[in-house]
């Protein structure tokens, strides 16, 4: 065992270990450096992570540029891991981290955006993933930007006032309202669905609510296979904002039910949306206004 301490030291990175060869196996060097690049220098916390022994752990070179500052020692994706893991998959670093250079990029495409979307939606990737498939449709970085972003509205997509994208805190995504935008014929597929993301007062427009979704084994759906079958448009210009797939436009293929006004809360007939060829939906609806009458309450007669 090996104790890795960070302490409050202009961000170093301390490997303590009776063993000098296996300090040198999970790479002190590349810590430093991960930290420095990460920009962590003052006020960093105590953490100790308990490090297992690891066998021939596998070593791997950055493959950007010679300089590169994760050069200067081997890295070892187990202990990335594990520091990772007490930091709660932070979304920022992960991205952060990514744009460092393609090792980085691979490492957080491979492991670390699929532990975010583990530990952001547990039972969600559980079911995404209980067909049989160990990945998912258009990658873990699309899905885990898909949990976190709205994508709002640009460009040609939606015909509405231009309303930029932005991360969101936190989003509930239910299978069951999933299925009141799906035809009748094809409510056997599974497509989890958010809330609304309400854009209020937005002039002409009125209130605004922008939706995304995903759904389960695409590949095999009902939906897929009835877009095909109907020879869906596909937009001309614009693609999915989570993995730049192409869209099918689903108001075009008559295939967006009543239903769906109904459990967003908006006025009929407009409600729009697409899907990506990964399965991604995203859409948008006017919302209908708030009823006054449930903050009015019940009249108490005076004694």
């Amino acid at each position: 065992m090996i104790n890795v301490l960070r302490r409050s030291v202009r961000g170093a990175f301390l490997i303590e270990s009776s063993d000098d060869d296996l300090a040198s196996r999970y790479g002190c060097f590349s810590f430093s450096a991960l930290f420095v690049l990460l920009g962590w220098t003052t006020n960093l916390e105590l953490i100790v992570v308990q490090v297992k022994r690891m066998s021939a752990a596998k070593k791997q070179r950055c493959i950007h540029s010679a300089s590169c500052v994760c050069t200067k020692g081997y890295l070892s994706e187990e202990s990335l891991f594990l520091v990772f893991n007490q930091l709660h998959w932070n979304p920022k670093i992960i991205a952060t981290l990514s744009c460092s250079c393609k090792w980085f990029d691979d490492l957080a495409k491979r492991v670390l955006w699929k532990e975010f979307c583990r530990t952001r939606a547990p039972k969600m990737m559980l079911d995404l993933q209980s067909s049989g498939s160990h990945s998912i449709d258009g990658n873990w970085r699309a899905l885990a930007k898909l949990l976190i972003y709205c994508s709002g509205c640009q460009g040609s997509l939606f015909s509405c006032c231009s309303i930029p994208g932005h991360f969101v805190y936190r989003t509930r995504f239910s299978r069951t309202s999933g299925k009141s935008f799906l035809l009748p014929q094809c409510r056997t597929d599974v497509l989890y669905v958010s809330d609304p993301c309400e854009h209020l007062d937005q002039g002409d427009d009125g209130d605004i609510g922008f939706f995304r979704g995903i759904f389960k084994s695409f590949r095999t759906s009902k939906v897929k296979r009835m877009l095909i079958s109907r020879s869906a448009p596909l937009h001309p210009t614009e693609v999915c904002p989570y993995c730049k797939a192409k869209l099918w436009n689903m108001v075009a293929a008559k295939m967006i039910p009543q239903s769906a006004s109904c459990r967003l809360g908006a006025y009929e007939d407009c409600v729009e949306y697409y899907v990506c060829l990964n399965g991604h939906a995203l859409g948008l609806c006017t919302l209908l206004p708030l009823s006054d009458t449930e903050d009015e309450g019940e009249e108490v007669p005076e004694e």
